[in-house]
């Protein structure tokens, strides 16, 4: 399996097509899911180093996608930014309680995203 830095979960493909081009270009191997499951079997499979949510998907919510990451013991490390239209206080608050690690409300500014990439790697 290849290292893959980054994967992009989010069922509006311009979102991801977005997202993608703008890792890509900065050099980072991304890998995308279009529905939670498929997300959480490509977590699993290739332990990327950050994952982006969206938080309503078809399958699986991103909520639900980053709890079962973060209760196995072997992904806890792996960075988690939900992205989401939703923006309530509340979202964030139920977002950060399952174990994400950054919230972003769409639309968002693909360079503060990939800063956000940069930090959390150290890049």
């Amino acid at each position: 399996m290849p290292n893959i830095d980054i994967i992009i979960a989010d069922d509006e493909p311009h979102i991801v097509r977005a997202l993608s081009f703008v890792f890509e270009r900065d050099g980072y191997a991304v890998e995308t899911a279009s529905d939670g499951a498929t997300a959480l079997r490509l977590i699993q499979a290739l332990k990327p180093r950050i994952v982006f949510l969206d938080l309503v998907m078809p399958k699986m919510t991103g909520d639900e996608v980053c709890k079962k990451i973060k209760q196995d013991k072997d992904q806890q490390d792996i960075h988690i930014v939900i992205l989401t239209c939703k923006g309530q206080e509340l979202d964030r608050e139920l977002s950060i309680a399952s174990g994400a690690d950054s919230f972003i409300t769409k639309p968002f500014s693909p360079k503060e995203v990939l800063k956000m990439v940069k930090d959390f790697l150290g890049s």
